[in-house]
């Protein structure tokens, strides 16, 4: 079974929404069973690549809401991000362009690090000091190469504007297809749909009918045909 995951690195509850699927897949009794694929979706794709500034300055103009309750909110968030044993910094954090973080996962996808270096972008963007905006290219190279992937193919994507861009943009409008417009957002065997950070506890359900619901093989029995198997392949008798 396939589960495919909207997200961006820039979006707090797909942080959140991470950790509570896990929890709940931990527990799946058919987890070795499941392939987990992280796709791309900007919440900002507008934003100029160097167009960084506070976390609280964006959510004021973005949202019209006071600097107080952008604060409020933060809190709030740090809080559902500790019950799920997430480190979380709620104050301080910046805010920008998340396409070349996006470029690089699919990079990482063709490699089979794809979950560790969204992890990596994930904890560095929400409970680290530095930034993944502010200090460039480099810092995005330390934490590919930290994922497990080569530091020269991770600064040849970022030096190639076109390197993924298109797998970037295709994931975006295939989510527009399936109708999300927020994230998280998870897709599992492309039959059930779940949006948003929700309790482990539906993601167990979600995990447990997508699972009981997969259609079955239907054989269509032409009688005995030579074919190969564990032992050998039939040998011709004529």
């Amino acid at each position: 079974m396939r589960v495919e995951i909207w997200s961006d690195i820039a979006c707090p509850w797909c942080y959140v929404g991470k950790a509570r699927f896990e929890k709940a897949l931990e527990a799946f009794p058919h987890r070795e069973q499941v392939e987990v694929v992280h796709r791309s979706f900007e919440l900002d794709p507008g934003r100029a690549k160097g167009d960084i500034q506070p976390v609280i300055t964006m959510l004021t103009k973005k949202y019209g809401m006071s600097a107080a309750q952008a604060q409020a909110g933060e809190e709030n968030l740090g809080a559902q991000a500790a019950a799920e044993g997430l480190d979380y910094r709620t104050e301080g954090r910046d805010h920008g362009n998340t396409f070349d973080m996006h470029r690089l996962l699919h990079l990482a996808k063709e490699q089979g690090k794809q979950d560790a270096l969204i992890q990596n972008f994930y904890r560095a963007n929400f409970a680290e000091e530095r930034s993944v905006f502010a200090e460039g290219e480099e810092r995005l190279v330390e934490l590919a190469v930290a994922a497990g992937l080569d530091a020269d193919d991770a600064r040849k994507v970022l030096a190639d504007p076109d390197a993924y861009a298109d797998e970037v943009r295709a994931d975006e409008r295939e989510a527009a297809q399936l109708g999300a417009t927020g994230v998280p957002f998870f897709v599992l065997d492309r039959k059930f749909g779940v949006s948003g950070a929700q309790p482990a506890e539906v993601f167990e359900q979600a995990l447990t009918q997508a699972w009981g619901e997969r259609s079955p093989l239907t054989l269509i029995d032409q009688g005995d045909a030579d074919a190969c198997g564990p032992d050998g392949c039939a040998v011709p008798q004529h």
